[in-house]
């Protein structure tokens, strides 16, 4: 068992490896498109953070920030091509990342399902688990690889195959899974827990169907929670009660 220790207290780490899902809005803060430094710089700072205490990360990115494929295939763009320029926006997305992270010091690789070898390496799952395992952060970009799957389903399936603990999403301006949109209805319900097939069930916004079938059939956890609070990552790794926990338990 990790253990961290601190003056006078002494904390468990419950996720001694985890992937987290970033959505591009996520990165853009309150503007509807593009990067914000401030928050690429607080990101890896809770990364490094959670990374000196022991816990391997990884991480998969979305590329809503510069790129929506449902709306440019809406405009009339082939739904394939519209995918596939939507991977490359994950990648500017990763690599921005990237830059983050190791302007803090933190030694990371990025992975793309889509070739693009003169930025980033191709997704190989051995190489990935290994660079895991030397302490660096990864981050997966490109999705699938795959058009018609989307960046959740991207970040179910890297969590399975890189053996993560738990998959963590991180949400817009939301801290949990809500009954419905709680930015548009104040009195929405937030959930503390609930099961996969709950969640399902009830059609939450937890992530895509086929992305939430991969965690239920695989027994993979996920929490979702606001990453932009204060030590959230923080606490999530070391099992404090944030979010809302999603799992195969009752």
């Amino acid at each position: 068992m990790n253990w961290v220790v601190r003056i006078g207290e002494m904390t468990t780490i419950k996720y001694k490896r985890v992937l987290l899902k970033l959505s591009g809005e996520a990165l853009s803060g309150e503007s509807d498109y593009g990067l914000n430094s401030s928050i690429l710089t607080k990101l890896a700072k809770q990364i490094k953070q959670v990374m000196e205490m022991g816990v391997r990360v990884a991480a998969v990115v979305g590329g809503g920030n510069i790129w929506r494929g449902a709306k440019a295939e809406a405009n009339g763009m082939d739904r394939v091509t519209a995918d596939y320029a939507g991977m490359l926006a994950t990648v500017i997305n990763a690599l921005a990342l990237q830059d983050a992270l190791e302007k803090e010091g933190v030694s990371t690789r990025t992975q793309t399902a889509i070739g693009i070898q003169q930025v980033a390496e191709p997704y190989i799952r051995r190489r990935a688990i290994r660079h895991l395992e030397k302490g660096r952060a990864v981050i997966f970009a490109g999705g699938t690889g795959n058009p018609y799957m989307t960046t959740d389903t991207a970040a179910a399936l890297r969590a399975i195959e890189v053996e993560a603990e738990v998959l963590l999403m991180t949400k817009n301006n939301v801290d949990g899974v809500y009954s419905a949109d709680p930015n548009k209805h104040p009195d929405a319900r937030k959930f503390d827990k609930l099961t996969h097939l709950e969640a399902l069930n009830m059609r939450l916004e937890v992530m895509d169907t086929t992305a939430l079938s991969l965690c239920l059939e695989n027994k993979l956890p996920i929490i979702v929670f606001d990453l932009q609070a204060p030590h959230s990552l923080e606490q999530v790794v070391t099992g404090k009660a944030i979010g809302t926990l999603v799992s195969s338990e009752e």
